[in-house]
């Protein structure tokens, strides 16, 4: 069973698009960013930005589904991967604010299956600070599963009852993201409230916020009609077009983990996640004080904050949450949901294909400030010298980036992912025409043996195919 790549590395925002904003938020503007984006296959999906609770700009780029060309609208409705965990940690508020549970109550009272885990909080599974490994990662876990299997929560749990996975840290004294913590709340949620996950939601935050077309959904697992529900796709290398997951063989696992829900599962649309987004602007789920420990973030046993909330990733300022956010990805869909609390604006994004998340380049547009041209300075570099960048690089366990050069012209194609160029500013070193992103092929004894890749404050060292 494969494991989840996580996030779009390799998408990018096109030099064409350096256009300024002016003053108040240009819609049109907005439009022609997305339609570039589109073009070039880096968008295919839902746009909606609003301030103050109104829709300053909401438009469908794209198919719903590729088989019977249906477009998308406002009204499809997406997979939200990770974004999921906003509603997961909220369902968590909920039941302690109902005396159903209390965040620190050790998480083994609710599953003693797993009580050689004693000492670990349900906070800790909120804010990321257990030490679980993420399930997805434990290869050797899932070595003997039949791969025409769909495994659920429960098989998540007896399969660490019977391997006991070593924790990576102890419990509250790091913070790394795990989609464990997440998988396991939802049964948390389950077992304190007796009713599923889903009715949980349905019942406590979907319907009394008539969000009527939000729902938790598992595709394969219990599949069922949905009206314009949008397929999520990705790009198979091999025959350079856009597949379901399923068919694709670097994806497949989507089909093997469909039933597990906590740190996934929620569906939605724009509109009904702009009714969540106003929601929790005016309390109507949790009174004010419990609604302030959301977007707080939480703390390690030393006392140091970390920036993350119930289900949010936070900013803040002076004390005060400043900025919400949480992306998500999942073969097939790109999500993005942003909160900007200080100025009362929102950002969500829904993809249904390979795509980025331009979140800078729409704050910029929203404060009516123009978009940087890149940061680098393009150059020409001899063929010669191009043709020994090309191979494999190997980014994560399940991601290699090919690198080809057609003439003077150097590209990248990540797996699932569609092909992008890169620059040169210098020797060995090129960017795309992201700002954030830039990269340097190292050398050892004349030859290129690996590729450094630089993104977003992030690095990542690719290793070269051996034989290259």
């Amino acid at each position: 069973m494969k494991k989840l790549l996580y996030g779009s590395l390799l998408c990018i925002l096109p030099a064409s698009f350096t256009a300024h904003a002016q003053n108040a938020f240009p819609a049109r503007v907005a439009d022609s960013m997305f339609q570039s984006l589109h073009r070039e296959g880096k968008f295919n999906g839902n746009v909606l930005l609003a301030e103050n609770g109104k829709v300053i700009f909401r438009k469908s780029y794209g198919l719903a589904n590729r088989e019977t060309n249906a477009p998308l609208d406002e009204r499809s409705i997406f997979e939200l991967a990770s974004c999921s965990k906003q509603f997961t940690a909220m369902a968590i508020a909920l039941l302690q604010h109902q005396g159903k549970l209390s965040v620190s109550d050790d998480f083994t009272r609710y599953i003693p299956e797993l009580s050689f885990y004693k000492g670990i909080t349900i906070s800790d599974l909120v804010y990321h600070t257990s030490g679980l490994p993420d399930y997805m990662s434990l290869d050797s876990m899932w070595r003997d599963w039949d791969e025409h299997k769909i495994a659920t929560n429960k098989d998540v749990i007896e399969k660490m009852a019977r391997y006991k996975p070593a924790l990576l840290f102890p419990a509250g004294t790091r913070h790394e993201y795990s989609n464990t913590g997440y998988m396991l709340l939802a049964v948390i949620i389950e077992r304190a409230s007796g009713r599923s996950f889903a009715d949980y939601l349905q019942q406590y935050i979907f319907r009394p916020l008539q969000m009527t077309r939000s729902f938790v959904y598992s595709r394969r697992y219990a599949p069922k009609k949905v009206d314009n529900y949008a397929y999520g796709y990705v790009m198979d290398d091999s025959l350079q077009k856009l597949v379901l997951p399923d068919n694709y063989v670097y994806t497949g696992y989507v089909y093997n983990f469909d039933g597990i829900v906590g740190d996934g599962g929620v569906n939605s649309t724009v509109n009904d996640l702009l009714k969540w987004d106003e929601a929790l602007y005016h309390n109507k789920l949790l009174p004010a004080g419990a609604m302030q420990a959301i977007f707080e973030g939480g703390k390690l046993k030393d006392g140091t904050r970390i920036d993350y909330g119930f289900g949010w990733f936070v900013r803040q300022k002076d004390g005060k949450p400043e900025l919400a956010s949480h992306s998500g990805g999942w073969p097939g869909y790109i999500t993005y949901m942003e909160r900007n609390m200080k100025l009362h604006r929102t950002i969500i994004l829904l993809q249904n294909g390979p795509g980025l998340i331009p979140k800078k380049e729409l704050r910029l547009l929203m404060d009516g400030k123009p978009i940087p041209p890149p940061a680098f300075k393009e150059t020409q570099l001899p063929e010669s010298m191009l043709a020994g960048y090309v191979g494999a690089y190997q980014m994560m366990p399940d991601m290699v980036l090919n690198v080809t050069r057609e003439g003077s012209r150097l590209f990248g194609q990540a797996t699932g992912q569609g092909r992008i160029e890169f620059y040169p500013f210098a020797e060995d070193k090129f960017f795309t025409k992201d700002i954030e992103a830039h990269m340097e092929f190292v050398k050892e004894e004349g030859r290129v043996t690996k590729l450094i890749w630089h993104q977003g404050g992030q690095t990542i060292t690719a290793p070269r195919h051996s034989g290259e």
